[in-house]
């Protein structure tokens, strides 16, 4: 979110930045519900003071044994009275419209942020390793995974419908051991502290990381009936089991996390912390669900897009002058696992018509997958400045100064650990359907060299 302040002060500027987002300029409009705001506010102060004013003179009145004008004071002072209640209501109501209008403009593009309208657009920094190249027509992750009879999408749909999968036997474990080597490369050696944190979360820590209330259709949410100690009633469903019907209505409702960033970068929330505990490395391996699924009919079919995933997620809280260099050192540690895993990737600048909404920059890892024959977002770095921390109210007093400062958050997958079995599949895959298991990976299976069928 941003400093009206700071709009007021830089109206130029602020345009600037939302035309390289592609959207109009909007300094003019916010200007405008600022001042409405503020001279709302200036005819409260006055009505208070006159208040204020008007009930000492009801003493001297009385004092003087001037009764009419008592009277007449006593009656301004009930009138003024009413006048600051409603005002207060108004008051309030010209805040949240202000509020509002900031909440759901996105952060403006660092200077190095190429312009552009898409994915088009981005700009490749760097390229690790070589495409593999298989001397056999190589397949997608689904069919190798189904080959092996430890990829189950049928019995997945069964219990929870499209964009979900049941893994089996070695898979599973595969799955579990890249999260585990992901959690010891990211804490023994890059200085993150692992975390478990909680799963759902409320609508303010949604909002402080910006997922609400712009994105609020592409989360989960999770409505309990609380109010009554009378059990929900279970109405039959036509098409078998049944609905549980609210006994007394609702009482509350949470979020599941689109990614641990909204649960870690939390922890900062009304916060003061001392510049010498920055910055900050946090990292946390969580199931993430989110509801949106992409264009329709893209990546309908495998585990590249679903409702529910697994992901390492590292959440770095620093200050203002060593952000951007904390970005490059996140993005090396999510690159980090790529290059342990001998799996080619390149890392790709976004443009400012890719980014996301809370990003001042972010670099997106992508990792080659055969299968396709294409590079494929894997891990995604943002710097996000202080949008988020003014959100969540989140400071820090440096060395020897008086003020406090809004912190800088950054976050980035490290990795999608889903992601990473595809591509773990895809270019360790075999002629004959089997997978070797990357060496960096076999003290997690137990010294399994080979995934084949059934195993």
């Amino acid at each position: 979110m941003f400093d009206i302040k700071w709009i007021r002060d830089n109206p130029a500027a602020f345009d600037a930045g939302l035309k390289k987002r592609g959207l109009p300029p909007q300094a003019a409009e916010l200007i405008a519900l600022d001042e409405a705001r503020r001279a709302h506010v200036t005819k409260l102060q006055e009505a208070q003071a006159r208040r204020n004013a008007a009930s000492k003179e009801i003493g001297k009145a009385k004092a003087a044994k001037d009764e009419a004008t008592a009277e007449a004071l006593m009656a301004e002072v009930a009138m003024l009275k009413d006048t600051l209640a409603k005002g207060e209501d108004a008051e309030r109501e010209l805040d949240a419209k202000l509020r509002d209008a900031l909440s759901v403009i996105p952060n403006l593009p660092l200077d190095d942020v190429p312009l552009g309208k898409d994915e088009k657009d981005n700009v490749e920094v760097r390229r690790v390793g070589e495409p593999s190249k298989l001397d056999f027509k190589p397949k997608q992750h689904f069919d190798i995974g189904e080959g092996l009879g430890l990829m189950d999408f049928a019995t997945a749909a069964k219990i929870s419908g499209a964009r979900f999968v049941v893994l089996k036997g070695a898979l599973a474990r595969l799955e579990r051991a890249l999260g585990a080597f992901m959690l010891d490369l990211h804490t023994t050696e890059f200085g993150y502290t692992e975390n478990v944190v909680p799963l759902l979360v409320k609508d303010h820590a949604a909002y402080g990381t910006g997922n609400l209330p712009k994105f609020a259709n592409d989360l989960f949410r999770i409505r309990r009936d609380v109010t009554s100690d009378e059990p929900a009633k279970l109405i039959p469903n036509p098409s078998g089991g049944y609905f549980a019907e609210a006994a007394a209505g609702l009482r509350e409702s949470l979020w599941l996390i689109p990614t641990a960033e909204v649960s870690l970068t939390n922890f900062v929330r009304e916060e003061i912390l001392d510049e010498g505990k920055l910055p900050m490395r946090l990292t946390a391996q969580t199931p993430c669900f989110r509801s949106e699924a992409g264009a329709a009919g893209k990546d309908t079919r495998g585990m590249i897009r679903q409702h529910q995933f697994t992901k390492v997620e590292l959440v770095s809280i620093t200050t203002p002058e060593d952000s951007l260099a904390e970005h490059e050192r996140m993005t090396a540690c999510a690159e980090s696992v790529l290059r342990r895993l001998e799996l080619p990737f390149r890392t790709i600048l976004l443009c400012t018509g890719d980014m996301g909404f809370a990003s001042q920059k972010t670099y997106d890892i992508e990792v080659w997958l055969p299968g396709e024959g294409t590079y494929r977002e894997i891990s995604s770095c943002s710097v996000c400045g202080d949008f988020q921390a003014r959100r969540m109210n989140a400071r820090y007093k440096p060395k020897g100064g008086k003020e406090t400062r809004f912190v800088h958050t950054l976050n980035g997958s490290g990795l999608a650990v889903g992601r990473t079995l595809i591509a773990v599949l895809e270019n360790y895959q075999q002629a004959d359907g089997s997978v070797v298991v990357p060496e960096a990976l076999r003290p997690y299976m137990g010294g399994l060299a080979v995934i084949e069928k059934g195993s």
